[in-house]
């Protein structure tokens, strides 16, 4: 019996509505603020007191080896009941921890000081799963640079860039955002916050095609392309975040499909399971969807306490689950770390990503 596509279309928007909203339904009140997590309150251990960073990115080699990167000291806001008035803050301090390693505890054990003149913005750290030197990867969103250091940060092995000089050619980036990459070694960046556009170099930082152009047409960006990432079918997500939306492209930046309505998409994380979770830095959220787009569920929420979002920017996670997001705000601690739950539904749960968790980290 063949039934009317009206009716079909009812039954799975129903049938989503239900699989998200499910979530909500399995007790009394509660709002779901922290998904199937605890926050960890107090983790991160501030340089100085009285100060706290702005969160720019993070990284999790291991679980005593976590990278953040910061771009703002800020004086620790004043505490405010709810509805009264913002109290003017203290001036940012000068000094910068631009670069920083920690421990499992939140403690910083490892600063890398002797690159603070390279660095203005350091928005993305990272290190690819596919190198196994663990060289370590840095973006200057502003300073219009991409560096790659030894694993121990002692040699600086590549830039690629010229420093405060931007450019739309092989040799220029506009304020790039982020870069993911392939088995041969190649990568893509995320270009970004000027420009509009995805840039493929080879292993060895050779230019070989970009694609991109302003407007929000397919295959078209506003400013900021904020994000790239690769899922195990060899497509290229990529969050257009002016224009509220991620598009997929196959491997040469043909077109192939866009997911529409996502608030500020600020980063991809395409887990080994196969599904794909996007932080929303506008929403204050964690969203999940599978590989075709279709919302899964969601969590997070406006705040300045532990655990709440103001402004979410990257994420990444341990091997024993723990998730850490930065948050770019000066109003509260730049790195979260949640715990998963002892009840947490593991479906929800944000799992290794197949492209951007080390293999040691996956088993």
């Amino acid at each position: 019996m063949k039934h009317p596509r009206w009716i079909l279309a009812a039954v799975f928007a129903g049938a989503m509505t239900i699989t998200v909203a499910a979530v909500h339904l399995q007790e009394k009140g509660g709002t779901d603020d922290f998904g199937p997590y605890q926050p960890v309150a107090d983790w991160l251990k501030p340089l100085r007191s009285g100060y706290l960073e702005r969160g720019a990115s993070v990284f999790v080699e291991s679980p005593n080896r976590i990278f953040y990167t910061t771009d703002l000291e800020f004086p620790v806001p004043p505490i405010r009941s709810f509805g009264a008035p913002e109290v003017a803050m203290g001036p940012p301090s000068t000094d910068h921890h631009f670069i920083m390693i920690l421990d499992a505890n939140g403690n910083v054990v490892e600063e890398w000081k002797q690159w603070d003149s390279l660095f203005k913005m350091p928005h993305r750290v990272t290190i690819s799963p596919y190198d196994p030197e663990r060289n370590v990867w840095i973006i200057d969103r502003d300073n219009d640079q991409i560096f790659k250091f030894s694993h121990d940060g002692k040699q600086l092995l590549m830039t690629l860039g010229e420093k405060g000089v931007q450019g739309n050619d092989d040799k220029h980036f506009g304020r790039p955002a982020d870069i993911s990459f392939l088995p041969d070694g190649s990568f893509y960046v995320a270009d970004g916050y000027a420009n509009t556009r995805v840039v493929k170099f080879d292993k060895n930082g050779k230019f070989l095609f970009a694609w991109g152009s302003e407007g929000s047409g397919p295959g078209q960006f506003k400013v900021q392309v904020h994000d790239v990432a690769v899922d195990q079918k060899g497509r290229v997500l990529v969050a257009d975040r002016g224009n509220d939306r991620i598009q997929i492209f196959d491997a040469n930046g043909k077109y192939l499909d866009q997911w529409p309505n996502i608030k500020k998409p600020s980063f991809i994380w395409v887990t080994k399971s196969g599904s794909v979770w996007v932080v929303s830095g506008q929403g204050n959220r964690l969203a999940e969807y599978d590989l075709n787009g279709r919302l899964l569920t969601y969590w997070g929420m406006y705040g300045r306490g532990p655990g709440e979002f103001d402004d979410p920017h990257d994420l990444s996670v341990d091997a024993a689950g723990n998730l850490y997001v930065s948050i770019y705000s000066t109003q509260k601690a730049g790195l979260e770390k949640f715990a998963p739950r002892p009840d947490a539904d593991p479906k929800r749960l944000v799992g290794p990503a197949f492209n951007r968790t080390l293999p040691a980290m996956m088993n």
